[in-house]
């Protein structure tokens, strides 16, 4: 697993240690368990001159999951790791099922609030609901770490892509515009936007080469509008036929890539509205932030030999990633949003019409649905997450639990976690 953060009894966070030290130190008695995710230990004396090295803290925002890495720049050590998954998909299908209901309801004049629609204001800078969602939980996490770990700097993969280089790669005069990067770049906008696979064939898992739908042998050019990905035997099929001709027995292959060609990046759309938001957001931290886009983060990636993961890409976000990436034995600390709850105290069933009613209270006998307990009875010991009653019956998975039986280890946060094959998830 990753290393475990450390503070002292006045709550200022010291340098991480390895879990081997960390358990010798609770062992010992020195030290009790302050957090479970991440694992946190809180020394029971206070450290008056701590000798701290600075860490940084590098992010990959993504679209469905967020990389998160703790890197220590003198040495290359990858002390923390992350994988963040939003859960802005799912906000928009419950605001768009919401919508759905209260229209049916108006339509058919039942008993209903009006629509108002001349009243609304949006403040500046409003982003939508599935997007504020991804900032509040990188921020959240950010204010974290930073309780936790003695983090001196920040770094933000800003940009998905550089569209300047891919809209005018004949650009003279500046050296990084034709430079390695140029194709770093180009690769890895069409792995995103074609989703990994040959264009003609479907084939995934494969090397895949960077194909011009019309031939440069035919006048075709370079411009992004103008490229795909095909697996070498496709590519070398096609030579420089036009695709018409190429696909002729397939049209609806044709049909698609076209249509793929004039189609947007949904998922880089949603990055690119909140980068800069993003951006902004953790300039208010006080740590200097560095930028880096994403043709970069994969050079780094690739120049060094790491694999392809969200949390070994945010480790080689900017220009500050050291030659050197110590990654073994790190084990990345799974975490999903899962949100604080339903606000609606009146469920409704499909046609809109209220079929159960909440309790008003959130907790009963000082748990909540999301809670992590250990669980001791007769039978044995095992830990995971409550959904609550309003009666003393938790339910654990598949199996219910008297209250009497758990002891709290962490507090519902909105999030589930999973490492090491064990998931604590609602």
């Amino acid at each position: 697993m990753s290393n475990v953060f450390v503070i002292d009894s006045y709550y200022k966070p010291l340098n991480p240690v390895h879990p081997a030290r960390a358990r010798l130190l609770l062992t010992q008695g020195q030290a009790a368990m302050h957090r479970r995710y991440p694992f946190t230990i809180i020394l029971k004396r206070v450290v008056e001159q701590p000798e701290v090295q600075p860490l940084r803290l590098k992010l990959d925002p993504g679209s469905n999951t967020t990389g998160i890495a703790l890197v220590n720049d003198a040495n290359g050590n990858v002390v923390f790791a992350a994988e963040l998954s939003h859960r802005g998909h799912a906000i928009k299908d419950s605001l768009d099922s919401r919508r759905a209901v209260r229209r049916g309801r108006r339509q058919r004049k039942t008993r209903y609030r009006k629509p108002r629609f001349q009243n609304r204001k949006r403040k500046k800078g409003w982003l939508p609901p599935s997007l504020e969602s991804r900032l509040a939980n990188i921020l959240t996490w950010v204010a974290r770490l930073c309780r936790y770990a003695p983090i001196a700097a920040l770094s933000q993969e800003l940009v998905k892509f550089d569209l300047q280089l891919l809209e005018h790669p004949d650009i003279t005069g500046v050296e990084y515009q034709q430079g390695t990067l140029q194709g770093y770049e180009v690769r890895e906008y069409l792995l995103d936007k074609w989703e990994r696979t040959c264009a003609y064939c479907g084939k995934k898992n494969v090397p895949l080469q960077v194909e011009h739908i019309h031939p440069r042998a035919n006048g075709g050019t370079n411009r992004i509008s103008n490229l795909t990905l095909a697996c070498e035997p496709c590519n070398i099929t096609k030579g420089t036929q036009e695709i018409e001709a190429f696909l002729k027995k397939k049209p609806d292959v044709l049909k698609r890539i076209l249509a793929q060609v004039k189609k947007p990046l949904k998922d880089a759309s949603a990055v690119n509205s909140t980068r800069w938001a993003l951006l902004e957001r953790l300039k208010t931290f006080g740590l200097p932030v560095e930028c880096g886009s994403g043709g970069l983060t994969k050079y780094n990636r690739t120049t060094r030999g790491l694999p392809k993961t969200h949390w070994l890409d945010a480790a080689c976000v900017g220009k500050s990633t050291p030659d050197v990436i110590v990654h073994k034995g790190v084990v990345p600390l799974l975490i999903a949003a899962a949100g604080h709850g339903n606000r609606q105290m009146c469920s409704t069933d499909k046609y809109g019409f209220p079929k159960q009613h909440k309790q008003r209270k959130k907790t009963f006998l000082g748990y909540q649905t999301g809670d992590i307990v250990k669980v001791m009875t007769p039978k044995g010991t095992f830990e995971g997450r409550i959904a609550i009653r309003h009666r003393p019956s938790f339910r654990m998975g598949k199996v219910d639990i008297h209250p009497k039986y758990m002891r709290c280890v962490q507090r519902s946060d909105g999030y589930a976690y999973q490492q090491k094959g064990v998931c604590h998830a609602i």
